[in-house]
């Protein structure tokens, strides 16, 4: 595992804001402290990527099963009560987050 970085000068920063990148503590690792966008300089996200994203390897999500242990089946009709008292909701997307994530249907 390796990581590039360029410079218009090798070995200095060309503003404060690329202090940022830092050397991570676990090796083989680097951090940034702020919100990184890849085809959009307005991330309002830890991460934002405007395009497909291909990954060769594993997501790994909170809600992944890989990530859980002692799963087990729970009473329907308890589940079912919850249910009826959740909130329902449809929503239409504001034109410019649509128009940023290049959504059509909003």
């Amino acid at each position: 595992h390796e990581f590039s970085f360029q410079a218009s000068n090798p070995g200095q920063f060309e503003n404060d804001s690329d202090v940022l990148w830092q050397r991570g503590h676990v090796p083989e690792t680097i951090v940034y402290h702020g919100r990184v966008g890849i085809n959009t300089d307005a991330p309002d996200e830890a991460l934002v990527v405007c395009g497909n994203a291909k990954v060769m390897g594993r997501v790994m999500h909170p809600s992944d099963s890989r990530a859980k242990q002692n799963i087990r089946e729970v009473d329907t009709n308890e589940q079912l009560r919850r249910i009826t008292q959740m909130r329902l909701v449809e929503y239409d997307y504001k034109p410019e987050f649509a128009s940023v994530m290049g959504i059509k249907n909003t």
